[in-house]
């Protein structure tokens, strides 16, 4: 971030999470007590451009469609430009943008037994969303960020999505679970997508170089067993980094 400040309270006002910490160089924000984002300040990094590759967005995942409801009706009230909305299929999804351009998504998932699948892939799709039904779907008023919210995935750019995949899912251990015009999917647990990979804005984009505004590193939690395959499985220099320099943390579930 070049201002901590204002991104900050972005996340606080706009989509009510709590501020954890804050020692004026990094900031960490969640919900009910979790922390979900942290924010470094670099106030003389350039800013980030869309065609390369790094964060396409965060995901937020919100407990149950009528907080979905709610935050639509508290977006309408305070103003909050979307830069989308779609129907996935598998979920139900808004997007928007912080002060300092990097993406947001918060959305609800459909039930499990509504998915479908073929040819060994969950079906997925951009198809329009109702925002009048969504939002008469909320029961109260947005109160922040609610109890159960997480990070569902997180959505990045890369160059091309064939190293994409030798990384994400061999050296990872994902699941590919869709392959999408220009993106591709990748999940475990059975869950639709836990990362994924598009090439829509940053074809072509190589490593990133030196610091900029957006990404930097995604924390993967996991159980003792699945951290020492990945391990087993990457190259011996650590950090751990994918083909375009984003940093992967590895850290145990509670």
């Amino acid at each position: 971030m070049n201002d901590l400040t204002r991104v900050g309270d972005f996340y606080q006002t706009a989509l009510g999470l709590e501020k954890l910490s804050d020692d004026g160089t990094e900031a960490r924000f969640g919900a009910s007590g979790r922390s979900l984002i942290a924010l470094r300040q670099d106030k003389s990094a350039p800013r980030h451009s869309p065609r390369e590759a790094g964060l396409f967005h965060t995901a937020f995942l919100l407990p149950s469609r009528a907080d979905l409801g709610a935050w639509l009706h508290h977006a309408a009230e305070t103003r909050i430009p979307l830069q989308g909305a779609s129907d996935h299929l598998v979920s139900e999804a808004l997007y928007l943008a912080d002060p300092e351009g990097n993406g947001i998504e918060i959305y609800i998932d459909r039930p499990r037994d509504q998915w479908t699948h073929r040819g060994g892939e969950i079906e997925m799709a951009t198809n329009h969303l109702d925002l009048q039904d969504v939002a008469s779907s909320a029961t109260t008023r947005w109160k922040g960020a609610p109890k159960g919210t997480v990070v569902g995935h997180v959505h990045l750019q890369v160059g091309r999505l064939d190293p994409a995949e030798a990384f994400y899912a061999e050296t990872l251990g994902m699941a590919v679970t869709n392959h999408y015009p220009g993106a591709t999917f990748y999940g475990s647990g059975g869950y639709h997508h836990h990362l994924a990979s598009n090439i829509w804005n940053s074809r072509g984009a190589g490593p990133r170089n030196g610091p900029a505004t957006g990404l930097t590193e995604i924390e993967l939690r996991g159980t003792a067993a699945e951290i020492a395959a990945i391990r087993s499985r990457a190259p011996a220099e650590t950090p751990l980094t994918d083909p375009w320099g984003t940093t992967f943390t590895l850290s145990q579930k509670d």
